[in-house]
C-alpha cells in the first residue's frame, strides 16, 4: 500500500471511530440531545440549512476570510524574511520586537483590532493576517538562512538579476521551510476566522456558533464545529498536495 493510500486508509479509520464513539455518546444511554445531539440530528439539520439554502453563504465568507488572510500573511510573511536576511542590520533591530508581538495573546487583541478597523472585513482579515503571518515568516526566514552558500555562488557566477536569484534560487531552496510555516498558519488562519466571526459580524460558521449558542440550537453548533473541523482537513491535504508538486524534487536524506 503506497504512502498516501495509507495515511487516506488510517484518516479514514480515526474518522469512523469518532463517529462511532459521538454514535454511542449520543444513544439512548449516553448524554441527552440539548447536550450531546446525534450524528443523524447534526447531519439532518446542515441539510435542511443547505437545503433552504442558509449553509452556504455562511461557509463561502468563512471560506473567503480565510483565503484572503492566509494569502496575505504568507506574502507579507516571506518578502519580511527575504528582507531581514538580505539586511542584517534590519534584522538585528526588527527580530526582537517582531517575537514580543507574536507573544501577545491575539484573544485580547481582537477587541482592539475591532474598535480599529470597525466591524466590517478589513477586522477579520487583519486578525487572521496577525495569526497567519509570523509562522511563514519564521519558517521563510529559517528557510533562507539554511540555502548553501554554493547555490549564492553558482547565482553569482550566472550573473542573475536580484530579481531571478530571488525566484530561482533562494525562493525555491527555500520552500520546504515556507511549506511548513504556511501549512502552520492554515490552522492558525481557520481559528481566526471563526475567531472574528465570533467577535463581530453576522456571516460565518464563527457566527452560526455563537448563533447557536445563544438560541441553545446544539445540532447548529455541532454542524459548524463539524464544518470546521473539515475544513481543517481538507485544508492541510490541500496543502500537501500542493507541496509535493512544487517540491517534487526534494528528495529526503533517509541516512
Amino acid at each position: 500500500m503506497s504512502g498516501r493510500l495509507r495515511a487516506t486508509a488510517e484518516y479514514g479509520a480515526a474518522l469512523a471511530l469518532l463517529g462511532l464513539a459521538w454514535w454511542y455518546a449520543s444513544g439512548p444511554y449516553g448524554m441527552p440531545p440539548y447536550l450531546l445531539p446525534s450524528p443523524a440530528s447534526v447531519l439532518t439539520t446542515l441539510w435542511n440549512m443547505l437545503a433552504a439554502g442558509q449553509l452556504l453563504p455562511h461557509i463561502a465568507f468563512t471560506i473567503q476570510n480565510i483565503v484572503l488572510g492566509l494569502l496575505i500573511g504568507t506574502v507579507f510573511g516571506v518578502l519580511l524574511a527575504y528582507l531581514l536576511f538580505k539586511t542584517p542590520f534590519l534584522n538585528d533591530v526588527l527580530e526582537g520586537p517582531l517575537v514580543v508581538l507574536q507573544t501577545a495573546p491575539k484573544i485580547a487583541l481582537a477587541p482592539l483590532i475591532i474598535i480599529w478597523f470597525g466591524l466590517g472585513l478589513t477586522a477579520k482579515i487583519v486578525l487572521i493576517f496577525s495569526l497567519v503571518f509570523f509562522p511563514v515568516f519564521a519558517g521563510a526566514l529559517a528557510g533562507f538562512r539554511a540555502i548553501d552558500s554554493r547555490l549564492h555562488d553558482l547565482a553569482q557566477l550566472l550573473r542573475l538579476t536580484p530579481a531571478q536569484r530571488f525566484f530561482r534560487v533562494d525562493l525555491l531552496a527555500s520552500l520546504p521551510s515556507i511549506f511548513v510555516g504556511v501549512k502552520i498558519g492554515a490552522i492558525q488562519a481557520l481559528v481566526g476566522a471563526i475567531l472574528a466571526e465570533w467577535m463581530s459580524g453576522a456571516q460565518g460558521l464563527g457566527y452560526l456558533m455563537t448563533y447557536a449558542t445563544a438560541t441553545y440550537k446544539t445540532p447548529i453548533l455541532f454542524g459548524a464545529v463539524l464544518l470546521t473541523a473539515l475544513f481543517g482537513m481538507v485544508m492541510h491535504a490541500l496543502l500537501n498536495e500542493i507541496e509535493a508538486r512544487f517540491l517534487s524534487w526534494n528528495v529526503p536524506d533517509e541516512r
